[in-house]
Formats: C-alpha cells, structure tokens, sequence
C-alpha cells in the first residue's frame, strides 16, 4: 500500500495544492468508479480511455483509481495494479513484457501464473500514450504484437501488445493522452471507453485566484483578465496554467504595472511569466550569464516538442550539449523542475512553457557559433514547423507556430533581450514573408486562413498582417467563437486588396446574453470582448476596403442591435459593398426601416437579398420607401420566401411605375396571386425597368393568366419571366402563348410548368417559337429555387450563421 501512495503523492506540482487535485478527481471519478476489482468483470469496462490537454488532472485520477484498486487490502489484489509511465518508458530499451512490469514487483516472474489465472483482477495504467515515441508509425503497434511474455521487444511494440490484448486480455487497462494521439490510441482499442477530463471548472479557477491572491479585488481583478482572453481561459482548466498567470499579474500589480496588455494574447502571458522570473533590478543591465542558459534550454523544448518528449534525463542533456548547470537558475524558479515519476530527469513546468521556449530557439541567435547548432538535427525548420502535415502529425507544434509569431511583436523582442541578454534575430520574419519557390504567396499563407488570422494576432504586428496579407484577394474562415471574431476583425483591417470573404459562423456567437447552467452561483460576461464590440469591429473591417465588394450573411444576426451595428457599416462613406445577402437572418419588418435607409445613403449597393425573412407586407412597405429616392441605386432585389401578400405587391406595383432603378425582382415563394394584377399594371407603364421578373411558386392559377397575357404584350423591356411551380393549367399556358405569337416582344426566357406531352401545347409551342425564334421557352420546371434567383444574384462567398 505505501508505494501505491507514494506514486499518488508525486503529482503535485507548485500552486496546486491537494485540495485542487481532490476537486479534479471528485468531479470525474463519477465516470470511473466501476474501476474496482470489487465489480463483476461484466460490468466494468476493459478499457478506460482519460483524454484531455495537458496538466487538467488526467495523471491525478489515474493514480487516484490506482490507489483506490488496492485500497480492499486483499492479498490477491494488493500486486495486481501496474504503472507504466510513457515518457519514463521512452529512455527504456528492448526488454521482456515480465522486465517491462517489474519494475515495482521485481517478483514477477514467479507470480506469473498467478496474475494469468486472475487477470481480471489486474490494473494496468499507462499514462501519457501521446509522449510514447514510436520508431516510424502506427504500424509497428498495429502489426509487430507478440503474445510471450518472455520475448524481448521494443518498448512500444509490448505496449501495443497489451493494447490489442495479446497480452493479459482479461486485464482492466486506463489510459490517459491528450486529444491530440486519439485517433492514434483508438486504432489499438476495441470498444473503449471514453472520458474527457476538463480540469478545473470556471468556478474552481475563480476559487484558486482568491486562494492565491491576498486582497480578493486583485484576485478578481487578475481572474476576470485571465478570462478576457478565451484561449488563455481555457487553458486555465489545467492548475499550472492558474499558476502562471497568477505569479505573473500578482507581481506587475504588485510594481503598479496595468496587467491587462500582459493578458492579450497567449504570448504575451507566457513571456512575461518567463521574462518577470529574471528581470534585473532597476538601473542595472541583464546577466549575461543567463544567455547561454537560455539558449540551452531553448533547444532542449524545442528538440522534446519534435521528438515527443516532455522528460529528459543525463543522456538527453549531454547529446544536446545542456549542462545540469544550464538548468539550475530555471529550476529555481519553476520553470523546470525535477521530475517526480523518473529519478534525475527533467520535465516543463507545463506544456505551453515547453512550446514557448521552443518558438524562442528559432529567433534567439540563430546561427551564432555555440548556438547549439549542431545540436538541431531533430528540430525541423520554418517550412516544416509551418507544414500542415508536420502539425498533423505532432499536435503540440501548432501552439510553437503562435508563440513564434507572437515573438515577432518588437515590443516583446526588446523585452526579451533586455532579460537574458541574447539578441532577438528578426530575420525569421523575412523567412516567413519570403515566398515557396515557385509560387507568388508568402511562406505563412501556407497554412489555414484560420491559423494565419490567429497567428497574426499573436503578433500584435500591423504591417506584418500587411505584408503577409498583400496577396490576398479571397479569404475563407469558420468562425466558432468571439475570439475568431475579434482575430478576425484585426486582420480584415489590414487586407489592402481583398475582394471577396467566405466566413461560415457557428450559432450563438453574438448572443448578447450568456446561457448558464442553474448550477453557476458567478458568472461574469467576458469583459473587453462583448458580442457587441466584437461584432462592431467585424463591420468595421469592412468599412474602406477599395476591393471588398461581396459580403453574404446567412442565418441570423440575433438581435436588432447587431442589425443596427451592419447598417452603419453600410452607410460608411468608404464602405465599397456592391453585393449584399441577408438570407435567412431572422429579420422582420421592424429591420427593415433601418435597411431602407441603408438604400437611400449608400450609392454604390447594387444588389441585396433578403430572401427567407419574415418581412410581410409593412416591411417591404418601408423598402419601397427607399428605394423610390432618387440617390438609391439598387437594381437586384431579392424578396423570396418574404410573407409578401397582396398589399405588399401594391406597394412594388407603386414603386415600380416611379423613377425606380430596379431590373431584378425575385418576388418567389410568396402567396401573391391576388396581387398579380397591381404588378401586370406596373410591367404595362413605359417607365418600368425591370428585365427579371420572379414569381415562383407563387400560387398563380389559369385565373391570373389573362393579366399576365396583356402585360406582357404591353410590356417593352421584360427579358425573363419565371413562373415556375405554379399549376398554369393547360388553358392558362394557352393564353400566355397567344400572346406571345400575337406579340414579339423583348421577351428571350420564359419558364413556366407544363405538360409536354399535349399535343395543343406542342403545337402552340412550335406556333410561338415560329413567330418570335429570340423566345426561349423552359417547361421542365426541373430547377431549384435557390438556384434560381442565383441566376441574377452573382456568385459570391457567404457568412453562414448556423
């Protein structure tokens, strides 16, 4: 029993505490507690899966479940719970399955037979599977599995033989990884089971504040910052994290510094944290003897990031040319510490310290003489950290390429050198911008538009979003949070020649109001980033941009005000849209005296749909209104799917026979039969312009034909005419064709339902195109009708709010 909890005693690390530790397994044990040998096999799972990001406690329930296996005391179950540790496995070589286990019972192989006959009373934990270094591929894991237990193999090969159950197949295996090696781990598992550890709930971080600071307003204050900056507040979820960034704001309040630049972006934190750990007393220069230190150091995170490992023990820092002694000043201030799994090894204070570090060995001094240079055989550079495919394969480099950009700040550069005394190359900014041999784009853009809008957010840097944006003409983002919006919105502002955007939204985004469990006695609106000004900023970006001439908008803007923030984009002096679609965004008639006023002040909006809006026949009252200005240029309107009744079609029959800009009308899937006659009297009025005429599905019978019949023989400028999904009914088409053979007039496109099997349609048909050969006439009525009005409604890139 004492080494079990000699093992759970070694997972705190400095600012937990055991009381966060105990929140950690409290809240989750609830999905593991049929770990017990006192279950029946049947009911407890083979195998559990912990998976999360790094630090939220994956490590702590796994030894907690493993204390707890032999907390019965019983002499069969007291030697048959395992530990095995990946990265301490990582230094081990080729050995036997029995020396891979016995190494807390050294009497194995004797008990052999033993644990075989009861093995479903065995625990075997292996933590960390995603820091297990595998020589190639999976395929080793997968197919080179050995079933004798006194065979000797690679480390990893045994591991996988265990996870395919060759070996102890009745055996109850927990695994932990972070979500990155997943996929990988699932491939190996038959039926696991699944749970994600999320560390420390918001309210238990807002509790470790107030544990950590003195003063509760300064502990709130440092908490609600920490929460401005959603990502960093995610990351929050794991102690060490709280920690960092508790020691970092505690001291900058303590010099009277304001704290709220530090928490802009991850960077920012996480080098402050480093940088306020060694900062020289006032008035004095930076140590030069921690330069070399910190190089050293540099390239022992960034070789363990490349090569999957978090531990390094006397080999590993003698390969890599890193003295013990490299270490110590770090050491002594948390930064590293002493590894409490594996005797005389070292591991990061966290995983993001490591990637921070790791981001600093490209711009600390490259290529200086002792540099460690020779030491980076492992380490791959920019254009493979920035290589999707590296990424893909080793998660944790992604958060290396946002750290490096952060680097690129100057400010955060000259803080930097100002510490530990070593030059901050800048060259790497050239790396990035230079172009791929071959291509016109510059190394960055290599990756998702995504990543780049992050990454240069990171950097804080204008006239390098400008550099790397110059080429841009066309973006494509899925926005899933205020933050993507918020990055976003600081790139758009720097796009000198973009023309179109592709942005798909998640739902939810700019609610003005939080949703919160009943449960949440605080919740707090993140400050400095509300859906309102985050939203605010997006419009803006679009506001003088000379090329950016298509905007589309689908599903909602939730709220009046966020409509209210687009139209006075709208009415911008330098805002350049041509093309704007407000499909389906909830808009009522209410909305619509704020778009008609957009319609009298901005000249150059060509086209605007507003399809699949509840705008009813007051609404499209209230766009007539604007659009009979002279100043309104409108010519494609789009009111499909609108609610548009008789009335409505009144008030565009108005609109129509005034000084009306209009040529496309799309009045589709409106019940607007019995106000077909107000617009035929509109189409007969020499001053109307319109070209395009949309009446799809609009419950048009043979009644209104005769109506239809005399406009367009009145008619001088109509060039199509859709009255698709309407029942006509043969003697209604009959009608139509008269009086197209009596008249050839402008008409080139008719499209209209009919049976082309009748003989009198065939031959009126042929009658009609006799006598105006220009006509074309489409009777399958086989076209959606959203494909439809997209006929006269350019293709452009759209904002889907889902």
């Amino acid at each position: 029993m004492e080494k079990f909890y000699s093992i759970w005693k070694n997972i705190f690390c400095c600012g937990d505490g055991d009381d966060f530790h105990y929140k950690i397994t409290q809240e989750s044990q609830k999905f593991t507690s049929s770990l017990t040998p006192k279950t029946p096999a049947q009911l407890r799972p083979l195998t559990v899966v912990l998976h999360g990001p790094a630090g939220v406690g994956k490590t702590t329930l796994a030894k907690k479940v493993m204390l707890d296996w032999t907390q019965d005391n019983l002499p069969e179950t007291l030697s048959s719970a395992f530990y095995l540790s990946c990265k301490e496995l990582n230094h081990k070589g080729a050995c036997t399955f029995v020396e891979l286990m016995s190494k807390n019972w050294p009497g194995l192989q004797e008990a052999g037979p033993e644990i075989l006959a009861q093995a479903e009373k065995v625990l075997i934990i292996i933590d960390g599977f995603d820091e297990l270094r595998v020589p190639s591929s999976m395929g080793s894991l997968i197919h080179d599995i050995c079933g004798d237990w006194n065979k000797q193999k690679p480390v990893p090969v045994l591991l996988g033989s265990l996870l395919k159950r060759k070996m102890l197949p009745k055996a109850t295996l927990l695994v932990t990884t972070r979500p990155g090696a997943l996929r990988e781990l699932r491939l190996l598992l038959e039926q696991p089971l699944l749970v994600e550890i999320e560390g420390l709930s918001e309210l238990d971080r807002r509790e470790y504040f107030l544990k950590y600071f003195r003063e509760e307003g300064q502990a709130l204050r440092a908490f609600d910052l920490m929460k401005s900056n959603p990502a960093l507040f995610h990351m929050g979820s794991a102690p060490a994290v709280c920690w960092v960034v508790c020691t970092c704001l505690e001291l900058q309040m303590e010099k009277g510094e304001d704290p709220a630049p530090t928490c802009q972006t991850t960077t920012s934190l996480f080098l402050r944290f480093l940088c306020c750990q060694f900062t020289p007393a006032p008035g004095r220069c930076p140590s030069q003897c921690l330069a070399a230190p910190v190089k050293a150091l540099c390239v022992l995170a960034a070789e363990g990031l490349w090569t999957r490992a978090s531990v390094f023990d006397g080999e590993d820092l003698g390969r890599l040319g890193v003295e013990e002694s490299d270490l110590r000043p770090f050491v002594d201030k948390n930064v590293v510490q002493k590894d409490r799994d594996c005797g005389g090894c070292y591991s990061f204070l966290h995983l993001s310290v490591q990637q921070l570090l790791a981001a600093m060995s490209y711009v600390l001094g490259r290529g200086e003489e002792g540099d460690g240079e020779s030491h980076r055989q492992d380490v791959g550079d920019i254009q493979k950290l920035l290589s999707k495919e590296e990424r893909l394969k080793n998660p944790n480099l992604t958060h290396v390429v946002y750290f490096l950009f952060g680097l690129l700040n100057e400010q955060r550069a000259r803080e930097l050198e100002a510490t530990f005394g070593c030059r901050v190359s800048m060259g790497i900014k050239q790396e990035l911008l230079k172009s791929k041999s071959g291509g016109n784009k510059p190394l960055c853009l290599m990756m998702d538009m995504k990543e780049v809008v992050y990454c240069l957010y990171e950097s804080q840097e204008e006239q390098l979003v400008k550099d790397a944006m110059v080429h841009v003409k066309e973006m494509t983002l899925h926005l899933k949070s205020q933050m993507d919006i918020v990055y976003s919105s600081f790139c758009l502002k720097h796009c000198q020649n973009l023309q179109k955007i592709s942005l798909q939204v998640e739902k939810g985004i700019f609610l003005e109001n939080d949703t919160v469990s009943e449960s949440d006695t605080w919740v707090q609106r993140i400050k400095n980033v509300s859906p309102a000004e985050a939203y605010q900023d997006f419009c803006l970006a679009f506001a003088g941009k000379k090329t950016l001439t298509h905007l589309v908008l689908e599903g909602s803007v939730h709220s009046e005000k966020m409509l209210l923030l687009l139209c006075e984009t709208l009415k911008h002096l330098r805002c350049n849209l041509q093309y704007l679609r407000l499909e389906n965004c909830h808009l009522t008639e209410a909305c619509c005296k704020e778009l008609s006023s957009v319609l009298i002040v901005n000249q150059r909006l060509t086209h605007l749909c507003l399809a699949k809006n509840n705008l009813g026949d007051g609404g499209v009252k209230l766009l007539c209104e604007g659009l009979s200005y002279p100043e309104c240029q409108l010519q494609t309107l789009v009111l499909c799917h609108c609610s548009i009744t008789r009335r409505g079609c009144k008030h565009i029959s108005k609109l129509l026979q005034g000084d009306c800009s209009l040529t496309h009308l799309d009045l589709g899937l409106n019940p607007i039969a019995t106000g077909l006659w107000f617009l035929c009297e509109a189409l007969k009025k020499p001053n109307c312009n319109l070209k395009y005429l949309r009446l799809c599905g609009c419950s048009i019978t043979s009644f209104y034909c005769r109506d239809l019949a005399s406009a367009l023989t009145s008619n001088q400028r109509l060039e199509t005419l859709d009255l698709g999904e309407n029942s006509l009914g043969q003697s209604g088409i009959m009608v139509l064709f008269e009086a197209l053979k009596q008249n050839n007039g402008p008409l080139k496109t008719l499209r209209l339902k009919m049976d082309e099997s009748s003989v009198e349609i065939q031959k009126m048909l042929k009658e009609v195109k006799d006598s105006n050969p220009k006509l074309t006439i489409d009777g399958k009525d086989s076209r959606t009708s959203r494909s439809l009005y997209c006929d006269f409604f350019p293709e452009c890139p759209k904002i889907i709010l889902q």
